[in-house]
């Protein structure tokens, strides 16, 4: 559903361009084009995010020296273990400590580093019983990832070409909703027809065709499959918006002017935690605030609420601000209070509770950690990886159907003929025309990509015109219909 239609002209009852008339033909060009085009940047984005899906555990086995630790019946004080790991003169400043979230576990002591990217952090591991220091690694983001799953992140999110990349999953999450969407029309269009004839029942929409063969049953595959898989097309097409570059920003600017914003901690003082930048080395204090009072602030932080076994613990970013500490847990339920510390006084200064969120924040939080793979543990994780190989074989069924009967010389077989929209009514072509204005705003990579297929396109038809004209006898009569 969410890659190529069949290109070429069909029997009776199929989904070809031959005898479409009204909405259908235009559908189908839409659909068979742009699935040929982004489908390949489709197939990349759930390649690696299936291989995302699955690197936790792998994560875990390879960096268990430093993940795990033996348990001891008596534990350091985070105060000495933030002692420690500063000994180890990592270079950076002091930024954070994640104490230990479970037994066997170790406290993760966080430094900012001038020499790392954005969201990225250099964190020594401590054995929270002996106090002695078992690893440093560079982790990234608030799931705290280590370099393997940070670099499958980042081939998922940008292919590893930094900020210009990510207009590969922009357009990929831009289209994917599109194509899945006319896929869908596409299908049940061609159910009503054969359930006209009294081959079909409603039960069809959801499995192939019997006795199909050859190309038709290709086709019945890639429909039935995409059926079953449009809820998760849908879904991570919207989660994959919001980290998109353009049409994130578009969505950053909605929720904040209709107030669904993610409520922000006030730490004081000007600064906050989420500020990496350079500084000075990491010393035992940092924003004159001491270290050694880390301990007493993440009981205030307990007795105010904050519950969760994961947590940060930032200290504060200059002098007169507020330590504050976080909630990280992000499976379900989703654990992410935060409150903010005087370091003067230990006073709760200021708290943001997750049962406070507005609704769309929620679902926006629950959303991306469902994309992420994280909100229902294992489950969530089993479900990405059967999605994302169901939308491998689908793509991969669309491209066989265009492959066997794609439009070549001397042999049957043509793309979608030009003129779909001139044969559209008139409401139907005002719709589609307005979609598309509407959905290029708000994705405007979208809208980018559709303005330049149709200057293609319109190109490619005045070149066939011109051939026509000329006489040339090897011109698809597909070629001939302009758009």
């Amino acid at each position: 559903m969410t890659t190529t239609s069949d290109p070429t002209c069909s029997p009776p009852g199929d989904h070809g361009p031959r005898g479409t008339t009204g909405w259908r033909g235009l559908v189908l060009r839409l659909h068979f084009y742009a699935g040929l085009l982004v489908g390949p940047f489709v197939l990349v984005a759930t390649a690696t995010g299936v291989l995302y899906v699955l690197t936790p555990q792998l994560e875990s086995w390879i960096y268990a020296d430093q993940l795990r630790v033996p348990v001891t019946a008596q534990q350091r004080s985070l105060a000495d273990q933030v002692h420690a790991a500063v000994a180890t003169e990592p270079g950076g400043t002091l930024d954070a400590v994640r104490p230990a979230p479970e037994p066997g576990a170790t406290t993760r002591v966080l430094f900012s580093d001038p020499g790392l990217d954005e969201s990225e952090r250099r964190t020594v591991f401590v054995d929270p019983g002996t106090g002695q220091v078992t690893g440093s690694l560079v982790s990234y983001g608030t799931s705290g990832v280590l370099p393997l799953r940070m670099t499958i992140d980042q081939l998922h999110r940008n292919l590893l070409l930094g900020e210009p990349g990510r207009l590969y999953s922009e357009l990929a999450a831009s289209w994917l909703w599109v194509v899945a969407l006319g896929g869908l029309a596409l299908w049940i269009a061609r159910l009503r027809t054969r359930r006209a004839a009294g081959r079909a029942g409603l039960r069809d929409l959801f499995r192939p065709e019997p006795g199909a063969t050859g190309r038709r049953r290709t086709l019945t595959r890639h429909g039935a499959l995409g059926t079953w898989l449009l809820v998760g097309m849908l879904f991570l097409s919207a989660t994959g918006l919001t980290w998109s570059t353009y049409a994130g920003a578009t969505i950053s600017e909605l929720r904040a002017s209709l107030g669904w914003s993610t409520p922000a901690l006030d730490s004081g003082g000007g600064g906050g935690h989420g500020d990496h930048s350079g500084g000075a080395p990491a010393q035992a204090g940092s924003g004159g605030a001491a270290v050694g009072g880390v301990d007493s602030v993440l009981a205030i932080a307990r007795a105010a609420g904050i519950d969760a076994r994961s947590v940060e613990i930032a200290l504060p970013a200059e002098p007169g601000a507020a330590w504050t500490v976080t909630e990280i847990q992000r499976s379900w339920p989703t654990q992410v209070d935060a409150v903010a510390i005087d370091a003067g006084s230990g006073a709760v200064v200021d708290q943001v509770r997750f049962a406070d969120y507005p609704v769309m924040a929620k679902l926006a939080r629950w959303g991306i950690d469902a994309h992420m793979g994280v909100l229902f543990g294992w489950v969530n994780q089993l479900l990405l990886v059967a999605f994302g190989l169901g939308l491998i074989t689908t793509i991969v069924l669309g491209y066989r159907m265009w492959w066997r009967r794609r439009p070549t010389r001397g042999r049957g077989g043509r793309a979608v003929p030009r003129g779909q929209f001139r044969r559209a009514s008139q409401p139907v072509g005002f719709v589609a025309v307005l979609a598309a204005v509407v959905v290029g705003w708000f994705a405007p990579l979208f809208g980018i990509s559709l303005l330049a297929f149709l200057a293609v396109d319109g190109l490619l038809g005045r070149r066939a015109r011109s051939r026509t004209a000329g006489g040339d006898p090897d011109v698809e009569e597909g070629e001939l219909l302009d758009a």
